[in-house]
Parts: structure tokens; C-alpha cells; sequence
């Protein structure tokens, strides 16, 4: 809104009717007095003042209003037609006017630096509300980083004695599993070896009797396999300092392991160049063990099994990931053609002590997987499957070639 200040009344309506044709919000004074009094109770855009006025004139109350920390910053253009000579247009700006036009006015030149001092008074209005906006963020953002950084202080410190506690529990709980682990082992051991003694003297012709421990002697066994695995299952929480490692050679290892087990099944096992990773080379020797003597396990009744594994390089950490000879991970595919499972069971097959299959069939103690997960984890890898039931199972790697902390 603009201000008219004028004693003459003929003056303030015909100044009043040429702003209006330009759709300019106009109010009007016709002294000094009341126009100190509108503008204290209302925020102008502009102020056109007469110099010459009864009582307080107009130099008097532009000085009032640049000594004011609310009004001063109003634009304020003077309008004269008796006060024209340089001293008093000097006074004119000297005491805070921004234009200083002499009567006759032309119209047309009014009316731009009109619009021109409204537009700079409404981005001078706007950038200190951006200035008083962005002091108030500034304010608030550091208040938030001082209490965030004394959080984040208050956090590390705890971390780092939760992370020391856990490591001290962690250490004393790979001591208990190796203690109950050799505990549990040399009573198992000695009913192995009564068993046996007892089956040879003295029931050599009680089939029945014979029957009894050998089951027992199964029994045991499963026992002892289930401690091997749990104690296997705990040690993988050690910190062990990774190395270069040829996986061809960690497979190939594995698979002379499984010589017996593949010619009496015989199975037929196809394998790829595998790539050279930094890794813990006894864990993923386990990996594959598992994988491959599961593959070995659970093959099909109809067919021998086939067994195949192959490796790419990868571009990043993804299962369908595209391949590239630059990249960064490789993706290697244990493949068979096996009794196969029901993908809605997935996530299961990887959890300790889960097992999809009758274990009376397929012995076992559900720990395989749970084993390989973990290894893989702990290499900044990712592992799954897809199957389908009586169509063969493909377990899928992930793994980076260089160690990630």
C-alpha cells in the first residue's frame, strides 16, 4: 500500500485516482501529524510526501522515520512545487528520501519510479525474511549438531564398551563351546567304543540284539556330528585375518574329500575357472563341503547325481547383477540336479537347526547351511537359492575379490 501526504486535498485525489488506474492499494494524510500516526498503525510499501505542510512539513517527517528502526527503511518520494531550488532537494535526500521530483509532474515518469521503488521495497521485504529465515535455520541446525555431536560422543563411548563386553563374552563363549564341545565328545567316544566291544562278544548271534546297537551306535554318531557342527557353528565369531586365496585349489580339495562318496553315487561334478579372492580359505573350504555333500545327499532316486559349478565376475554386491571382466565381485553357482525344495521355504534352509527333510531319510542336523551363511556374511558376501521340488537346486554366491572391513 502507498501513503499520499498532502495538505491540499485536490492534490491527494488526483495523485490518489493515477496510482488506482495502475491498481495501486492507496491511503492518504493530509498533515505531517496524521501521517506519523497511520504509518506507526500500518505497514506501507511507499510514501509520497509534500515538503511543504502546516505544522510538521515533510523534511521533519522523514527524519522522525529513518530514526525509527520499523520505518526506516520505507521508501519516501517528495513531491514540491514551491520548494524546487538544489539546496532543498540536497535536504531532501540528505534526511532519507529516495526521489526528489519537482512539480509539474510528469505522470508517466511518476508512475515508473513508483512501481520501480514498490518492486525494490518487495525484494528488499523478501530477502530479509530470507535472511531472518535462514538465521533462524542456521540457529536451529547447530543448536541440532551441538546435541547431536554429544550424542553421537554419549554413543561411541557406549558402543565401544558394549563392543569390548561383547568381544570378552564372545571370547569366553568360544572357550565354553570347545570345553562342553570335548565334555560332551569323550562320553560319546566311550559308549562308541562299549557298544562295539559288547556287539562283538557277545551278541554275535542275536540278530535282534544286533539291530538295537547298531542303532545306538547311529545314534552316537549323529551325537557326535551334531558337537563337531555346533563347535564348528561358534568359532566362526573369531577374527581370523583374511588371505589370497585360489578357490579352484580350496574346490579342488573339497572334492577329493568326496571321491568315495561321488564314485559310489556315481555322480558326475563339472566345474568352471574359479577366481583368486582374498578370503579365509579353511571357511570357504566348509562352504563348499556343505553345498556339494548336501547336492550329494539329497539327489534324485531316478538318476545319478549331476553336480556343476561355475563362477563370473560381477559388476556389484547384487544377485542379477550384470557381468563385466572389470568387476569388482564375482558370482559363483553350486547347481544339482537333486530332489530340489519349495522356494516358499527359503528362508528357512539357511536357519540353524532348520531341515525341510525327513531326517530319518536324510541324516543331517540342520546346521550345514546356517554354517555357510554365516562364512559368507562374514566375508561381506550374499548367498541363496532357487529351486524348485524334484527339479534340482542352484545355490547362488556372492563375494568380493578384495577384502571390505
Amino acid at each position: 500500500m502507498v501513503l499520499i501526504v498532502d495538505d491540499i486535498k485536490a492534490n491527494i485525489i488526483a495523485l490518489k485516482k493515477t496510482l488506482e488506474l495502475h491498481d495501486i492499494d492507496v491511503d492518504t494524510a493530509e498533515s505531517g501529524e496524521e501521517a506519523l500516526k497511520k504509518i506507526l498503525k500500518t505497514n506501507y510499501c511507499l510514501i509520497i510526501m509534500d515538503v511543504q505542510m502546516p505544522g510538521l512539513d515533510g523534511f521533519e517527517v522523514v527524519k522522525i522515520l529513518s530514526g525509527n528502526k520499523r520505518t526506516k527503511d520505507i521508501p519516501v518520494i517528495f513531491l514540491s512545487a514551491l520548494n524546487i531550488e538544489k539546496k532543498y532537494i540536497f535536504k531532501g535526500y540528505e534526511t532519507g528520501a529516495v526521489e526528489y521530483i519537482t512539480k509539474p509532474v510528469d505522470t508517466d515518469l511518476l508512475m515508473l519510479k513508483v512501481k520501480t521503488f514498490l518492486k525494490i521495497y518487495e525484494q528488499q521485504n523478501e530477502l530479509k525474511l530470507t535472511k531472518e529465515l535462514l538465521s533462524k535455520e542456521i540457529k536451529i541446525r547447530k543448536e541440532a549438531q551441538d546435541n547431536l555431536e554429544i550424542k553421537i560422543a554419549e554413543r561411541t563411548k557406549e558402543l565401544v564398551l558394549k563392543n569390548e563386553e561383547l568381544e570378552m563374552k564372545n571370547h569366553e563363549l568360544q572357550q565354553f563351546a570347545w570345553v562342553v564341545s570335548h565334555d560332551l565328545n569323550e562320553p560319546i567316544r566311550k559308549i562308541q567304543i562299549f557298544i562295539k566291544i559288547i556287539k562283538e562278544l557277545y551278541l554275535k548271534e542275536d540278530d535282534k540284539g544286533i539291530d538295537y546297537v547298531d542303532r545306538t551306535i547311529k545314534s552316537a554318531e549323529r551325537m557326535q556330528t551334531l558337537i563337531t557342527d555346533l563347535l564348528a557353528y561358534s568359532r566362526l565369531s573369531a577374527q581370523v585375518k583374511p588371505e589370497v586365496t585360489d578357490l579352484n585349489i580350496v574346490l579342488q580339495e573339497v572334492l577329493s574329500d568326496f571321491d568315495y562318496l561321488i564314485e559310489r553315487k556315481n555322480a558326475t561334478v563339472k566345474t568352471t575357472e574359479l577366481p583368486t579372492i582374498d578370503s579365509i580359505p579353511s571357511q570357504l573350504r566348509q562352504v563348499f563341503q556343505n553345498l556339494i555333500g548336501n547336492a550329494l545327499k539329497f539327489s534324485g532316486a531316478n538318476e545319478p547325481p549331476f553336480i556343476e559349478i561355475t563362477s563370473e565376475l560381477i559388476v556389484d554386491k547384487s544377485f542379477d547383477s550384470p557381468t563385466s571382466p572389470e568387476g569388482k565381485y564375482c558370482r559363483i553357482i553350486v547347481k544339482d540336479n537333486g530332489i530340489g525344495f519349495d522356494e516358499i521355504y527359503l528362508d528357512r534352509i539357511f536357519i540353524i537347526f532348520q531341515s525341510l527333510n525327513d531326517r530319518q531319510t536324510y541324516e543331517g542336523t540342520g546346521i550345514g547351511l546356517a554354517i555357510a551363511k554365516k562364512i559368507i556374511e562374514k566375508h561381506n558376501g550374499l548367498i541363496t537359492a532357487r529351486s524348485e521340488v524334484g527339479k534340482g537346486a542352484s545355490f547362488i554366491i556372492i563375494l568380493p575379490l578384495k577384502y571390505e572391513k
